[in-house]
């Protein structure tokens, strides 16, 4: 019996070893996902890819009352505080682009890529750090200096605009170092709702940007500017040339932000500039940007049913320029958004061939291209008549609701859109700037940029300037505001990093008036 009990434990015992041994693998759902299952489908790292790429392009205070504005492309119809605001050069909004910078891209990136870097997964690093410089290099042409080399380290150290587009380019050069050497590389698929992961295409975008840097700095430093243009010209991975290359950022299922504004809330319009452009140069894109008005607002031009209000105009109630152009009713069902196109690549090469860089082909070629680029991604038809316009220019502007003229402008642009090789290359270039003033709509920020560098094109001034000296300094009526100044927030919670900051601005003030690196103040672009 003895022999039997001890038999039996045995038996117990080893059963119990045997279950033991099994335990994980049988209280292991088969469905849940696994740590190892997310690395294997680069989970962990590529879901955080979308939320990173949405917020490059903001809302109302990130851009339709900033570079929208300031660049002529909206106007508003609201007199938002009494009249007086960013609009009027007088800043109520004015961090929230500083938010998606450091918010949205700057804190997520750095999680992606600490994880990216443990897993030794360097073609992630490398594409959150291009996100990185592409929302640091919107951010810098709003405030100037950025915390950015420094992001992450007490005190918190902002980067002159120099060193920041010196670290761009080294970054760049990084980016495409890695990315060709796996083109074939298939980890973003499942993220990537721009390119479905083709290594190739950010491979052209990351070169586009780099030539859009360099077009940039054109003015403050020629001999980088030539350098680093020709590098992204010659590199073989290739530019943004053809519509099909565009960086476009997917709405991920939103309304585009425009549509909201203009009609949910009905707080902007077209821009009154738009209709002095687009209306002298009998511009076919006109009916792919704006929606039609009553004949009785466009008494003046009949043949050219929009409508705008001039910026920083002296507004009354609310509704009475919501009558004005709305944007086209057809945005209502976009699905994504341009940041950089083959428009823009174009005509930033036709500059670069005016400026003497190693760039084949002729400005002309560029230019035309460029402006064909522009009306095949609208779908708007008559390019070669459009072209061919060597008579039409920019109407005068009268604004129907007000009495006598008051938000009334006479335009000050005489160039036309026809190519004229004979012409000296102040004029060249200010045909190149105006198409891609045109090309850019629904994507202002680099525009705001080439008309602070190039005074091109010749917009309106603000009818409105409540630019005041206390707290953010002036703008001179015949003048544009140049800058933003940094967020209030950080003046309070980083006052050493933003002390720093102003002594790195041109004339050391923290002001609306005080021009960034490459805004050279020199009038002559050649």
């Amino acid at each position: 019996m003895k022999n039997k009990l001890i038999y039996l434990l045995l038996v117990v015992l080893v059963s119990l070893s045997s279950c033991t041994d099994d335990f994980e693998q049988l209280n292991t759902n088969p469905y849940q996902i696994t740590d190892e299952s997310l690395k294997q489908n680069f989970n962990h790292i590529g879901a955080f890819f979308p939320s990173l790429l949405k917020p490059i392009i903001g809302h109302q205070t990130h851009h339709n009352l900033i570079n929208d504005s300031y660049v002529r492309h909206f106007g508003t119809p609201t007199p938002f505080v009494g009249g007086v605001n960013n609009t009027t050069y007088y800043i109520r909004w004015n961090d929230n682009y500083w938010n998606t910078l450091y918010g949205s891209i700057m804190s997520p990136s750095k999680q992606v890529i600490d994880i990216a870097e443990a897993d030794g997964y360097e073609m992630f690093v490398e594409w959150a750090n291009l996100i990185r410089v592409v929302v640091a290099s919107r951010a810098t042409a709003f405030y100037g200096p950025l915390i950015y080399s420094n992001y992450g380290k007490t005190p918190a150290m902002y980067d002159s605009e120099e060193d920041l587009h010196t670290t761009f380019f080294a970054q760049l050069d990084k980016i495409v170092s890695t990315f060709s050497a796996k083109t074939d590389y298939s980890g973003f698929k499942d993220f990537d709702a721009t390119y479905n992961g083709s290594i190739p295409h950010w491979i052209k975008l990351a070169n586009s940007l780099r030539l859009q840097l360099a077009v940039r700095i054109s003015k403050v430093n020629p001999t980088l500017a030539k350098a680093q243009a020709e590098k992204a010209f010659k590199d073989p991975g290739g530019l943004i040339t053809t519509n099909d290359d565009n960086f476009n950022i997917s709405l991920y299922g939103t309304p585009m932000q425009e549509v909201t504004i203009s009609f949910s809330w009905g707080d902007t319009r077209m821009s009154a500039s738009m209709e002095s452009i687009l209306g002298g140069y009998d511009d076919p894109r006109a009916g792919k940007y704006w929606d039609s008005v009553d004949g009785s607002l466009v008494t003046d031009h009949p043949t050219f049913p929009y409508k705008g209000i001039r910026n920083g105009a002296l507004l009354g109630a609310k509704g009475l320029r919501q009558p004005y152009s709305n944007i086209s009713s057809n945005f209502k069902t976009a699905t994504e958004r341009k940041v950089l196109d083959a428009a823009e690549v174009h005509l930033c090469l036709a500059e670069g061939v005016l400026r003497g860089w190693d760039i084949t082909g002729t400005a002309e070629a560029h230019y035309k291209m460029g402006v064909k680029a522009s009306f095949a991604y609208w779908g708007a038809g008559g390019v070669d008549t459009y072209l061919a316009n060597s008579t039409g220019t920019p109407l005068n502007y009268d604004d129907v609701i007000a009495e006598g003229d008051v938000n009334d402008f006479t335009t000050r642009i005489t160039n036309t859109v026809a190519w004229d090789e004979a012409a000296s290359n102040e004029i060249k270039l200010e045909k190149i700037i105006t198409q891609k003033w045109i090309a850019s709509f629904t994507n202002s920020v680099e525009s705001w940029v080439d008309h602070r560098r190039t005074g091109y094109p010749k917009l309106p001034y603000n009818y409105k300037n409540d630019s005041s000296t206390s707290p953010f300094g002036t703008v001179a009526d015949d003048d544009f505001l140049r800058r933003h100044p940094f967020p209030q927030k950080e003046t309070t919670g980083n006052p050493t990093g933003v002390a720093d900051a102003i002594t790195k601005l041109s004339n050391g003030k923290n002001e609306i008036g005080t021009r960034l690196w490459w805004d050279t103040g020199v009038e002559s672009n050649f």
